[in-house]
């Protein structure tokens, strides 16, 4: 959106949602489509972004387009910190934001450029700017080359519109009214004009960023007869120094407030500013920059909330709100009083803030017995043998919160009647298309046949479009099948978030035996997950819960023990990982535990239990885990352990209120299913006369890359270009009875359908290619179609061999095991609870990757959503069942601001997975366990504070460690002073759902 301000226009990020049209008289608005397009000039952002793998699902792409656009209308060189500043309210689940921020970075002028890794070299002068390590690094090079890039060029963009520039520079403006069917809106030009309005008035809401007022009428059905929009009244826009403190008018926006603050802040005294940079550093982390550029601060005031962003810091620096009515003028400190609305401290009816002056400084399923199937059991040694052994015995339990899915495309259908035989259209966002069309015949009472299922590509699923979206397409099939006509829907967040459930809460309790040297002599481990109101998949989720967790840790007597709790909460589903990130991050737990009751560094303990060489599984499958050492080794070196231990230990002596942790943790993550059925795939390839292939398979886009590597897969058995190769949709009509695409087997199934496809094209042609050699391809082609030889051909692969016997606690549960390993450094504000994660390093085993900025790609973002599970993202219910996190105003996932100030990412060299399609492995899941390396970096800080105050014990952690538990764990003499809880004498906010 872009306003003519004076004598040079303005470009600000916007959300339609929030953006009344009426507001919008005299802006020139642009969209994505205008800003590039294949049809006509990509712009070098859509390039760069293409080009450095910055798209997974693509659903946030257009996004992150607009926020940079607008910043490079203002900003043509961008520092990084405008660059992050300007994409803070822009979600990602699938990259990780690195490739993303890799790509803005080469918008970064030099005189602000980053360094980059740590090298002391200018990132802007690497050739690798889009890796995620350095040339000298061997592990992998860069992912794309700057200079393909086309430069940026100002005199391309769009002017601002001569007609609104004159417009703007008008002397007379008049009062601008626009009248619907329920709302009047009125925008005034002067401060008069606006108190004569608000005395006829007093009930009508003033509107500048919509944020309040568009929710109301959203959520809550509210709606105005009468709206006042203000923003074009100069008095409400003032900005003055004062003797007393800086004057802010209330209709500027958050954005030009902390552009102001951050002007004032570097030309005065430091002790007159203490104010103003406890405001700066609230507006960093308030809303994201496209509200920011449209909130107001009055509004934001106005709205009343003690604990929102900026209020508790105005409140407590004393600041002063000016304010009018056609009665005259009055001044009222804005304290707690005002903030609680006290009658004589609050707003008139018929007032308004004009101005701010802010001055300077001076368990219950189990107790009930209340279970989904039945008890899951594996155990292998003597666990009685086991304990008696044991020089030490310890017992803990730990909590882990769910986690929504929050996969920025809804749940969506469109389902479109053919208007004979029955016939209907169903195009949805799922991961499964072959059971959404067997439910929806059986709701219509059809042959399956008759019910065709298209998926184009799913923005985000994550797991939680395997089930899900079978009832919404039902819903609208039913609909349709009812009216005649084409039914579409769409969910609402917070709808989405209420219905469709999210990753199971899990509640563990451990009993461990260890010898004095840290050796883990038994474990006996019970673990439950809150399944919600339904099964869904939670019994397959336990059951997976089960089979991993011993992780990378050879056990010789353990004892797991696993439940599916039946509560009355909404059912919970599928989610990235299934399982493994609970019982993962739980042993994990108890392994740290061990480390502070033997008093030994924690990666010697883990070193010392880990599976090395050729082992069983405690379920009997045999296990190579010689890749496992070589990733722990690898990042053990890559990441310099040692030597960064040694100095976050010195940086620890020094600082009492800030401690810094770090923290290295291994994996062996289990890939597919315990089942043969669950892996097979097919796939139909066509090649047409001209010589272009068309590819189409069973396996679902999420972002996960998966055509990507199909058509990879296809021009290399075909021995074509790449370019000759396209795929459409995925559909029922050309792949029916497809498994659904979870568990990170997608690519490797359906690329061996694909591959196997390709095999039989290519033999049927071998007799013309050996006959004309030198040929074109499409010549060979073109003398196959005169030969009557068939240009079409399905693939197949029957699948893995795995199964799992529970009665006998063996089985060949997996076809193989992705192994990996990441440490993390992180700081801790001690006061706050605060976290800053300072560097990432990890390495993977994904063998010989098809494509390795894909795979990448998924380890960064299954990392970051894995922070996000272990540190910030918590599903909150009220006593009564009610769910308060719905939407991203209440519900918190990582932003580009969380992710890891240096992340880098090593393929671990020279591995091989002789199973699997041209030796690879399926990576989409893995990266997200290794998020609990900021975890237990966190622990490791915790820890650090807690011996330097006395406190030298064991201690537990639950998840997520957000800023309250960790302030809570950094004992002091501030937490002693909070009452303890004493059940029955309160009514909790909040209830525990783990």
């Amino acid at each position: 959106m872009s306003q003519f301000s004076f004598t040079f226009p303005r470009h600000y990020p916007a959300n339609s949602c929030l953006l009344p049209i009426c507001s919008l008289h005299g802006s020139a608005v642009t969209t994505v489509e205008g800003v590039g397009s294949t049809k006509t000039r990509v712009h070098p952002i859509q390039e760069r972004l293409a080009k450095c793998h910055g798209s997974q699902c693509g659903f946030c792409t257009p996004g992150m387009v607009m926020s940079m656009y607008a910043l490079l209308r203002n900003h043509p060189e961008p520092s990084m910190e405008q660059i992050t500043a300007a994409l803070d309210g822009n979600l990602c689940r699938c990259t990780g934001y690195r490739p993303i921020i890799d790509t803005y970075k080469s918008f970064a002028g030099e005189t602000a450029c980053c360094q980059l890794r740590g090298t002391g070299q200018c990132c802007l002068d690497k050739e690798d700017v889009c890796s995620s390590s350095n040339k000298g690094n061997q592990m992998h090079s860069g992912l794309c080359n700057p200079e393909e890039f086309q430069p940026v060029d100002p005199t391309q963009e769009f002017i601002f519109p001569p007609e609104l520039m004159r417009m703007a520079q008008e002397q007379r403006k008049i009062t601008l009214v626009f009248r619907g069917e329920r709302t009047t809106w009125i925008s005034p030009t002067n401060l008069r004009e606006l108190l004569e309005l608000k005395a006829m008035y007093p009930k009508a809401p003033l509107v500048v960023g919509n944020t309040c007022v568009g929710l109301e009428m959203k959520l809550d059905g509210v709606h105005h007869p009468v709206i006042i929009h203000p923003t074009r009244i100069p008095d409400l826009h003032v900005v003055s120094n004062t003797n007393n403190g800086l004057v802010i008018g209330a209709a500027c926006s958050l954005a030009q407030l902390r552009d102001i603050l951050m002007k004032v802040v570097l030309e005065l005294p430091e002790e007159k500013t203490k104010i103003f940079r406890a405001l700066l550093q609230q507006l960093k982390t308030l809303a994201g920059e496209q509200i920011r550029s449209l909130a107001s601060l009055g509004g934001h005031i106005v709205s009343r909330g003690s604990t929102w962003d900026l209020n508790p810091v105005l409140a407590v620096g004393n600041s002063v709100l000016s304010l009018a009515s056609k009665d005259g003028t009055r001044q009222i400190p804005l304290n707690d009083q005002f903030l609680a609305e006290y009658e004589n401290a609050d707003l008139k009816p018929k007032e308004i803030i004009v101005s701010v002056l802010i001055p300077y400084s001076k368990k219950d399923a189990i107790k009930h017995n209340s279970y989904f199937g039945k008890e899951k059991k594996l155990e292998q040694g003597n666990i009685e043998e086991g304990f008696k052994s044991a020089d030490e015995i310890i017992e803990g339990e730990i909590h882990i919160g769910g986690q929504e899915h929050f996969y920025l495309e809804t749940n969506c259908v469109l389902v479109v009647p053919r208007g004979e035989d029955n016939e209907m259209d169903v195009h949805v966002s799922t991961q499964d298309a072959a059971r959404v069309q067997d439910f929806v015949a059986l709701a219509l009472d059809v042959q399956s046949s008759k019910i065709m299922c298209h998926t184009k590509r799913v923005g985000g699923a994550f797991g939680g479009k395997v089930t899900k979206p079978i009832i919404f397409a039902v819903v609208a099939a039913v609909a349709a099948n009812k009216t005649g006509r084409p039914i579409r829907f769409t969910l609402e967040r917070d709808e989405d978030m209420l219905i469709t459930g999210g990753r199971h809460p899990f509640f563990g309790k451990y009993k461990v035996g260890f010898t004095n040297d840290g050796r883990i002599t038994a474990a006996d481990i019970e673990s439950y997950i809150n399944a919600g109101c339904t099964l869904d998949e939670s019994e397959l989720v336990i059951e997976f819960v089960v089979l991993k967790m011993d992780n990378a840790y050879k056990i010789p007597n353990l004892r797991v023990r696993g439940r599916a709790c039946k509560t009355n909460l909404p059912s919970n589903t599928a989610f990235r990982g299934f399982g493994f990130p609970q019982s993962g991050l739980f042993t994990e737990s108890w392994i740290t535990t061990v480390a502070t009751q033997t008093g030994l560094p924690q990666e010697k303990i883990r070193e010392k239990n880990m599976y090395k060489g050729v082992n069983l599984t405690p379920f009997k499958e045999e296990l190579d885990a010689t890749n496992l050492v070589k990733c722990w080794k690898e990042c053990m070196e890559k990441s310099e352990y040692y030597s960064r231990k040694t100095a976050v230990e010195e940086f620890n002596k020094q600082n009492y209120w800030k401690k810094k942790g770090i923290a290295i943790i291994p994996m062996k993550f289990s890939v597919g299913f315990s089942a043969t059925k669950y892996h097979q795939a097919a796939a139909l390839v066509h090649i047409y006369t001209d010589g272009s292939v068309l590819v189409t398979h069973g396996g679902i886009e999420l972002g996960q890359g998966i055509h990507t590597k199909m058509l990879q897969i296809a021009s290399r058995e075909l021995e074509v270009p790449l370019s000759y190769v396209h795929f459409c949709e995925t559909s029922t009509i050309t792949v029916p009875n497809a498994i659904a695409t979870p568990g990170s087997i997608g690519s490797d199934v359906n690329g061996k359908a694909v591959q196997n496809a390709c095999q039989i094209l290519r033999k049927r042609l071998e007799p013309i290619i050996n006959k004309n050699p030198e040929g074109k391809w499409e010549d060979w082609i073109t003398e196959a179609y005169d030969q009557s030889v068939s240009l079409s051909a399905t693939g197949y692969f029957r699948g893995y061999m795995a199964n799992m016997n529970w009665d006998t606690g063996e089985g060949q549960a997996f076809p193989y095991f992705v192994f990996g390993a990441a440490c993390s450094e992180v700081e801790i504000d001690c006061l706050t609870g605060d976290h800053k994660n300072i560097r990432t390093d990890i390495v993977m085993d994904a063998c010989f990757s098809i494509n390795p900025a894909v795979d990448i790609g998924q380890i960064e973002g299954g990392f970051i959503q894995g922070v996000g599970l272990y540190t910030m993202e918590e599903i909150k219910f009220s006593p009564e069942g009610e769910q308060y996190t719905l939407g991203a105003d209440t519900y918190k996932i990582p932003a580009v601001c969380d992710i890891p100030e240096q992340f880098r990412v090593y393929l671990l060299p020279n591995s091989r997975n002789p199973i699997a399609i041209y030796s690879s492995k399926g990576i989409g899941e893995a990266g997200l366990f290794l998020g609990c390396s900021v975890f237990f970096a966190i622990w490791d800080a915790v820890a650090a504070v807690r011996k330097e105050r006395g406190l030298t014990g064991t201690f537990t952690l639950n998840s997520p460690l957000t800023p309250e538990r960790i302030r809570m764990a950094c004992a002091d003499n501030f937490t002693e002073m909070i009452p303890k809880d004493k059940p029955g004498t309160y009514k909790p906010w909040a209830i525990d759902i783990a």
